[in-house]
């Protein structure tokens, strides 16, 4: 054995080592190295994805300048890895977040963090796999293999279904192809952002830099290409288009939830969560950029609002039929690291005995060394969420002082949820690491925030809880004065149900009590700290 391969194994070693100190046996594989890790956190956050989603709401209600807001949650979410990286090399768990917070204050509170979190993901492959059923009905039909409505319920359905199976089968047979497929993605995020900045450069702007710090009338009425009433306050204005970045820019901590298959996770899970939303947000303002200045010199608004594959519609054909292709692959990317992210949860809760059947949900392949049984329920539970596309009522629908609007699918109402489930998660997560260091609580992995911990966690705390507040908070105001970007208090409604349906299985079940078995490790019990990278 030479000195690098001796290496190695002592680091594996270590890592098992220090998960059997936790309590847990190693059941899964070692076989993702950093660029891998960064990879599923990267392709999850997937700036590709969330650009060619969500580039209308954006400059719909910001105008060019919105493009700026995107240092927001950039920035604000950097202090949250920051935290998260702390927490992900002391605890190199899969499950992460619900981990994080079992030990750092108590069962019960980890229980219902990974609960919103886990819901959220689900959600989020459901929302990502129907997302890509319009790319794929346009692909069809410029090679003259059919001609399918994308709107169709059907159309919806069978294509996710394909998709599901197509990313199920993958992540079943092995880490290894889960992080193969993440690092591919990673080339088609690359040539989906950056590539097509240079082809629309390549092809002629039609402005200069001074466009990308205009508003076009955004923040007016009269002007605003939505009809959305500002009142002419381009700040109000900010407040929802800012929302189309802070739907992108999160996922990075999907690193932690494959803790357990990845080498030296302490040292390079932090550094990949890190890497995964400074790149993301670099490459997010290129192509952003890119499609704002590419958008005709006059009525650039009308074009901005139908959307992205409008913009690119100057190119040639066989230029747009690559670039389709790049998109498929992004949401397929995008969903599969989702999913790898939520069964390697589910597995973690199913260890600990905290949900129905987890002996069956923790079962792990002994060939595959992956949680088979968990990647399968979570592929159906995703697939009923689609089912939700069918009830899309053709009038508003009141609900008690809740108006839920006409033609909106209760799957795309739903989505909303994915984020503020998310948000919640993160802000619950900071708290407990919070709760934690009060408590005396020292970190000991190879990342720690050293004097700078109770600072970052306040900066963290402070943005994650102003942006859940900007997220469920019914905003921007259509012409009939109902909220229209969150749907007005769909959003919160659904968190509030979500809360309620896991209470009562809390309280009837009491899963806390089984995942208190596991909790071996006393939060405020310093131990004795190896050398460490600080910040």
């Amino acid at each position: 054995m030479d000195g690098q391969t001796a290496s190695t194994a002592n680091v594996g070693t270590s890592e098992d080592a220090r998960l059997e100190a936790l309590g847990y046996q190693p059941q899964l594989k070692r076989v993702l190295g950093f660029f891998s890790n960064f990879a599923v956190a990267f392709t999850y956050l997937s700036p590709m994805v969330g650009i060619y989603s969500l580039f209308i709401l954006g400059v719909g209600t910001g105008g060019p300048a919105y493009i700026w807001l995107t240092i927001i949650p950039v920035v604000g979410m950097l202090f949250v890895a920051l935290v998260f990286g702390e927490l992900a090399s002391h605890y190199p768990v899969a499950g992460a977040l619900f981990q994080y917070s079992k030990f750092n204050v108590s069962a019960g509170y980890g229980w219902f963090v990974g609960w919103f979190y886990g819901i959220a993901l689900l959600v989020t492959v459901a929302s990502v796999d129907t997302g890509v059923v319009s790319y794929v009905c346009q692909l069809f039909k410029n090679w003259g293999w059919s001609n399918w409505n994308p709107a169709s319920h059907t159309t919806i359905l069978l294509i996710t279904i394909v998709l599901l199976a197509i990313q199920t089968f993958g992540n079943t047979i092995g880490a290894a192809v889960m992080g193969a497929i993440a690092r591919f993605g990673v080339g088609v995020e690359v040539l989906g952002t950056l590539g097509i900045a240079i082809i629309l450069g390549i092809h002629g702007f039609h402005h200069g830099l001074g466009f990308l710090f205009t508003t076009q009338g955004a923040q007016d009425a009269a002007t605003n290409p939505l009809g959305v009433n500002f009142g002419g306050s381009w700040v109000l204005a900010a407040l929802v288009a800012v929302l189309a970045p802070v739907y992108i820019f999160y996922g990075f901590e999907s690193a932690g939830d494959i803790a357990e298959e990845t080498k030296d996770a302490g040292r390079q899970i932090p550094k990949a969560m890190r890497h995964a939303l400074i790149w993301g947000g670099v490459t997010s303002l290129i192509l952003t950029g890119a499609l704002l200045l590419a958008l005709p010199k006059h009525d650039p608004m009308t074009t901005a609002v139908a959307g992205v594959p409008t913009i690119l519609g100057e190119l040639s054909t066989g230029m747009q039929d690559f670039l389709l292709l790049l998109i498929i692959f992004a949401f397929f990317s995008c969903g599969s690291s989702i999913q790898g992210a939520g069964s390697r949860l589910a597995f973690s809760f199913g260890r600990d005995g905290a949900l129905p059947g987890s002996n069956w949900i923790s079962k792990v392949n002994s060939r595959f060394k992956t949680p088979i049984n968990a990647l399968v329920a979570g592929a159906l539970i995703s697939l009923a969420f689609v089912f939700l596309v069918y009830y899309s009522p053709s009038h508003n629908v009141k609900i008690g002082f809740i108006t839920y609007p006409a033609n909106i699918n209760a799957l795309f109402a739903l989505v909303s949820f994915a984020v503020s489930g998310i948000y919640l998660s993160f802000f619950l997560t900071v708290i407990g690491s919070m709760i934690a260091r009060w408590r005396g609580w020292v970190p000991e992995g190879t990342f720690r925030l050293g004097k700078w911990g109770w600072t970052v966690s306040w900066i963290a705390v402070i943005y994650l809880g102003l942006m859940l507040l900007d997220v469920i908070y019914p905003s921007g105001l259509a012409p009939d004065g109902r909220g229209e970007f969150n749907y007005d208090w769909i959003t919160l409604g659904v968190m509030v149900i979500i809360a309620l349906v896991g209470s009562i299985y809390f309280f009837v079940a009491r899963p806390d009590r089984k995942i208190s078995t596991h909790r071996h490790e006393p939060a405020t019990a310093p131990p004795e700290a190896p050398p460490a990278t600080t910040v």
